[in-house]
């Protein structure tokens, strides 16, 4: 029996998998095209929009990753330590003080070590990279506790394991005030998580009280051979006793803990003291415990070592109100006995940096001892860390939101501009095959029919607005680059969250120091909105000391005007030179100086960088503009022309590091007075000066280049550049070169090339 035109067209229907519509719709065309992709889908409009988009997508976010993030593989980290991790990356820095309450940084103390570029010495002097490169990996070091013997200090810390993921104890040593560690090992590694080591000496015996919560009991260790060998002496108390303290005061030995697994306990916002004859036991609880029940803010939770100091006791606690372990709070003991507490908070005497979370404990700091000397003067440890608790995996969770958002954006464009169709079938088409029957059971009739007036609505819905959103439309054009605007700022975003980092630009570490510089700008009357931006941004980053503003002519600034993060020092000169710019300054109390002009914004990460690279070569003059200067007679010439014979001999001192003793007594030698004379003449050329005095006083390589990632002349923004006319600037420059090839010889004619460097921070 011949079949017929329609059942020959049913036929091929069910054959290709469209099931038996009433006709050739766009959902059977849609259908039968994902059937048979080797015809069609590679060569369909979608696919080429979707790989079009994905291309776009991938150049901006990386030339965003390339100019805005800085780089967070930071030099002398182990790759087998120092991970992401969601606690955080806590480090631990020293202080000094003459009483507990006038703590100062190690940096304001200009603690010097003689060995290294690294002066002076800044905190944090530990790290994880400190655990790791002896072989320990560590994601991070926190809770530090000191013991003092004599004038050798011991640093015990809870360093996390970052392959176990389990916190263990560590000890450092030094013999030099803290100034410079060295990492012994492990001193404790159980099976479960131990911190807050609590090491304290009873009857010439050493003896470490770690927390143990998670064994369900308050373990006391000794010391068998110490710092690295401890053996369990006792169990102290049965309990999962958090982050225990003890001091012996008034006849008694008490204990400072807390027990989060009471009954309707909030985490962090309870404290308990027990008291014993002996800090060996029996322990006996307090009549009113939990003595503190209140706020977490309030400082339950111990945040270190107890001390006496004038005759008071002294407890420290934790303010976790916004984040674990955000601050520290010291409380004044009135009343303790057996049968009553009462403590009330007094200031703590350590400033907090202005710099946020570029300070190393910029967000956070939980952990504090503070002993006596033998000199009688004090010291402290204390963690600090730059981002709150979670952070990184908030951002992955923030980052892989805002990619589920730029997928749902891109396809919205592709259906405005009509590339894509057909996402909803206009009506439900399934096959009457007994392979669809459990389909067909699974739609029940009317949920079926609620569907498909959905769908139908939603069509007519689409197809509306694609009428009104046509590209050849101004308005429709409008709506689309506002898409494609919001798209390339989901890019960006997804791109800060998933790789920017915490946000912080940290400092570099060299040979496991930090260090911190002075900058100095020279400006005068006219430059002032430059030099307010300047000390804005500048202030901020991680290893600035202070800043010094060099003011030439016009009626200074008051320092306490500007935004700033550390202190801004205003020199009035009596003269208009710009030989100022070098003038011995007796102020000054960093090794390293960057000379940076006020018109030049670029971002710290850059100027970290360079500093570090200085550090590795302190006698030569690091800076971010090289210049070539040859020919005969020698011709001063830009960077590109530097580039186009790949090398460079001279850099540009006004965005550059240099030793300050060194240079600047150098410039205002006598030897350099007939130079200083032709700058002021020309009123130009200091930096070329600078330039010959270096490489006249040594034979070998004086001069260094790092490649800034981007750099902004905020003076053509302002109107007050001061060389305009680059051309009559070269030309005295030009003249400067053979007056002082003529006083001090011709520059060496060896000159360096870009890109020797293995991090690639001089291409």
């Amino acid at each position: 029996m011949e079949m017929g035109k329609k059942g020959k067209k049913a036929l091929i229907f069910r054959v290709l998998g469209c099931g038996e519509c009433c006709n050739m719709s766009m959902w059977c065309k849609f259908r039968w095209r994902l059937n048979h992709p080797s015809r069609v889908l590679f060569l369909s409009s979608p696919f080429f929009f979707f790989l079009g988009s994905f291309i776009l997508v991938s150049f901006v976010g990386y030339a965003y990753l390339r100019l805005m993030i800085p780089s967070s593989q930071r030099q002398g980290l182990s790759p087998f330590g120092c991970k992401l991790d969601s606690e955080g990356s806590w480090s631990i820095g020293i202080y000094y003080g003459k009483n507990p309450f006038s703590l100062s940084p190690i940096e304001l103390e200009n603690r010097n070590d003689d060995g290294s570029s690294a002066w002076p010495v800044a905190n944090p002097v530990l790290t994880c990279a400190s655990v790791s490169d002896a072989g320990y990996p560590s994601n991070f070091v926190a809770d530090p506790f000191l013991f003092i013997q004599g004038y050798t200090l011991y640093l015990f810390f809870e360093t996390k394991n970052s392959i176990t993921m389990q916190g263990d104890i560590g000890v450092a040593r030094s013999v030099d005030q803290g100034a410079t560690w060295e990492y012994l090992g492990i001193a404790l590694d159980e099976d479960w998580h131990v911190s807050y080591p609590y090491v304290f000496g009873y009857h010439g015996q050493i003896y470490m009280m770690p927390e143990s919560s998670k064994k369900g009991e308050l373990r006391l260790y000794r010391a068998t051979k110490f710092p690295l060998q401890w053996t369990l002496e006792k169990v102290l108390i049965r309990r999962p006793l958090v982050d225990a303290s003890l001091v012996q005061y008034e006849g008694y030995h008490w204990l400072f803990a807390s027990d989060f697994t009471r009954f309707g306990t909030e985490k962090n916002a309870e404290l308990e003291v027990w008291y014993s004859n002996s800090p060996l036991g029996p322990w006996k609880e307090h009549k009113r415990n939990p003595i503190f029940k209140s706020d977490k803010s309030l400082g339950a939770r111990n945040a270190g070592r107890p001390f006496i100091y004038e005759g008071y006791l002294y407890r420290i606690g934790q303010d976790c109100g916004e984040t674990y372990g955000r601050r520290i709070r010291v409380y004044k003991v009135e009343k303790l006995s057996s049968e009553d507490y009462r403590e009330v908070e007094v200031p703590l005497g350590i400033e907090e940096s202005k710099k946020g979370r570029d300070a190393w404990n910029g967000h956070r700091y939980h952990n504090l001892d503070a002993q006596q000397l033998p000199s009688g003067d004090w010291i402290a440890v204390m963690d600090g860390d730059r981002v709150p608790s979670g952070d990184s995996v908030r951002r992955f969770l923030l980052g892989c939101t805002t990619l589920m958002f730029l997928l749902v954006l891109g396809t919205i464009l592709g259906f405005l501009i009509g590339v894509i169709k057909c996402i909803v079938p206009p009506s439900w088409c399934m096959t009457s095959s007994r392979r669809n029957d459990s389909l067909l059971l699974w739609f029940r009739p009317q949920f079926n029919l609620k569907l498909r007036r959905f769908f139908s609505c939603f069509n007519r819905f689409s197809s509306a607005i694609r009428l009104r959103v046509n590209p050849s439309t101004c308005s429709g054009m409008l709506v689309i680059c506002l898409v494609f605007i919001t798209g390339m700022v989901l890019v960006c975003t997804t791109m800060q969250f998933l790789f920017g980092g915490n946000g912080a630009e940290e400092a570099y570490s060299f040979k496991g120091h930090y260090s911190q510089f002075t900058m100095l700008a020279m400006t005068y009357e006219a430059r002032l909105w430059n030099l307010k931006l300047y000390i804005k941004h500048y202030s901020r980053c991680a290893s600035v000391r202070e800043i010094v503003v060099v003011w030439n002519k016009g009626n200074p600034p008051n320092p306490d005007d500007f935004d700033s993060a550390v202190p801004v020092r205003v020199r009035i000169e009596e003269h208009n030179s710009l030989n100022n710019r070098f003038k011995v300054d007796p102020l000054i109390k960093t090794r390293a100086v960057l000379e940076l002009d006020d018109d030049i914004l670029m971002t710290c990460n850059d100027i970290e960088r360079a500093f570090k690279v200085w550090r590795e070569h302190p006698e030569r003059i690091v800076g971010f503009y090289p210049r070539l200067l040859e020919g005969n007679p020698s011709k001063y010439r830009d960077e590109r022309y530097a580039r186009k014979r790949n090398g460079y001999n001279t850099i540009l001192t006004g965005a550059a590091f240099m030793n300050s003793d060194v240079a600047f007594k150098r410039y205002w030698s006598e030897k350099a007075a007939e130079g200083r004379a032709i700058v002021d003449q020309h009123f130009n050329c200091e930096d070329v000066l600078m330039n010959f005095l270096y490489a006249n006083a040594s034979s070998t390589r004086t001069v260094e280049y790092v490649h800034p990632t981007w750099a902004i002349d905020t003076s053509k923004l302002s109107g007050a550049a001061i060389s305009r006319n680059t051309q009559m600037h070269y030309r005295i420059r030009t003249n400067c070169l053979s007056k002082f090839a003529a006083i001090y010889g011709q520059l060496s004619p060896q000159k360096w090339e870009f890109g020797h460097r293995e991090d690639g921070w001089d291409v």
